[in-house]
């Protein structure tokens, strides 16, 4: 049966491109949202260049007909149209006493569904409390889901343990050239590209990395980068990926004090000399939905309250003293000759980044369109590593099936350009380590 979808203001904001994932339904625009979006329109966060992108989009697509009966959005598609106001309806007035934006779409959508009986009217939300209020008064609702991970707690790894290995080919694997043949491991076995393997036998281990154009298993041995030394497998696996110069994208999970970001910061410095820079990022979820702008200063003083984490994890790196933010020595001077550049994401946008070690932290915290966004700006000679903790999210309206790391991890998994790793021992402290367990 044919639907039609209403959408709501944060639909758009999460994902400008909203329109083209409905097929061939057809959809409508409240004007309520179209005036909500006018208000987002000014500003550089992503939310408002998804605003100002989907505003030249529909401009682009209206016609007279998009207020008589909607116009084709693309062949194979449906038609969109912008729905005018409603006369407020008696259930609407007697069940929400302030006129919000939120009570003015149920309206409409209230409204639709009373007018055209035959049709199948679904609002479509990223609000939970927006569902609840539909569901209360009998509308149909649906979360946007147009890219999500279907089961979060399955997601891949990046890690496989392979056990009683063949005493003959384990040795091979610490002889030269510490390469061994997979169809000689496990005939059967399947293997992602660039996955990581721990192979035992009895009670001694080896690491190894799964090269897919050669179908070998190579022996991936413990590396100290800038003065940091990988305390467990996981660790050892993530700096090997991200000194690989045969893979430019690199996802790295897991909870807080698994030393993700730590890690991220010393391949980097490592292989500054391959890189013209290195750009370190992460999403600016405003506290208390304030924007940046709300806080004092230039834009290094408003991005400090949010990146005073990397300035912790670079002075571990620098002194060997966490936690206390120092930005003195190399590390100072590498910000002012502009080798190393802290900039928010929205600053990224329509930019081509060639030559570049890109640190995207707490990537958990971004759509799937943003990250989309930062991988195709990518240039070449450019690496780009995302690190954060899919079950940690700060954003209002992603969770662990829908936030951008998650999802690269399930789309990425088997390309040849791709690692991933997930550390699950925390390196922080023995009480960071109880605390992440069992509180």
């Amino acid at each position: 049966m044919k639907k039609t979808f209403v959408l709501d203001t944060n639909v758009i904001l999460h994902d400008s491109t909203c329109i083209y994932q409905f097929g061939n339904h057809d959809i409508i625009i409240p004007i309520t949202v179209i005036e909500e979006l006018d208000r987002f329109k000014k500003g550089n966060r992503v939310i408002n260049c998804n605003a100002r992108d989907f505003l030249r989009s529909l401009d682009a697509l209206s016609s007279e007909k998009v207020l008589n009966g909607g116009t084709r959005i693309g062949p194979g598609q449906g038609k969109i149209s912008i729905c005018l106001e409603f006369k407020l309806n008696d259930i609407i007035q007697q069940n929400f006493k302030d006129l919000t934006s939120d009570v003015w779409i149920l309206n409409t959508v209230h409204s639709i569904t009373r007018k055209y009986k035959s049709k199948k009217v679904i609002l479509v939300t990223k609000d939970v409390n927006l569902r609840l209020k539909a569901k209360s008064i009998g509308l149909e609702t649906e979360n946007y889901n147009s890219n999500f991970v279907e089961n979060p707690s399955d997601i891949y790894i990046g890690i496989q343990t392979v056990e009683n290995v063949d005493e003959d080919l384990f040795e091979s694997v610490y002889a030269k050239p510490y390469v061994i043949d997979r169809k000689m491991l496990i005939p059967g076995n399947r293997f992602f590209a660039n996955e990581n393997i721990i192979l035992k036998n009895g009670s001694r281990s080896a690491l190894a990395i799964y090269d897919k154009k050669s179908e070998t298993i190579q022996r991936v041995m413990p590396r100290t980068c800038h003065g940091i030394t990988p305390r467990n497998a996981e660790q050892t696996f993530a700096l090997n990926a991200m000194l690989h110069p045969g893979i430019p994208l690199v996802t790295i999970s897991g909870k807080a004090g698994t030393g993700k970001t730590l890690l991220a910061l010393a391949a980097a410095l490592e292989n500054k000399r391959f890189y013209h820079k290195i750009f370190i990022t992460r999403p600016v979820v405003p506290l208390s939905n304030k924007d940046l702008g709300y806080l004092p200063g230039d834009i290094n003083s408003k991005l400090d309250p949010y990146m005073q984490p990397l300035y912790d994890n670079m002075s571990v790196i620098e002194d060997g003293q966490p936690g206390t933010g120092n930005q003195s020595g190399k590390f100072r001077k590498l910000l002012e000759d502009g080798k190393i550049v802290i900039t928010p994401i929205s600053f990224i946008r329509g930019r081509s980044i060639v030559k570049v070690f890109f640190i995207v932290d707490e990537a958990q915290n971004l759509t799937p369109h943003e990250v989309k966004t930062i991988i195709t700006r990518a240039g070449e000679g450019t690496k780009i590593v995302f690190t954060g903790d899919i079950f940690q999210i700060d954003h209002p309206y992603l969770d662990s099936q829908t936030n951008g790391l998650a999802f690269i991890i399930e789309k990425m998994k088997g390309e040849s350009l791709y690692a991933h790793i997930n550390l699950e021992k925390g390196e922080r402290s023995e009480l960071a380590e109880l605390a992440s367990k069992i509180l």
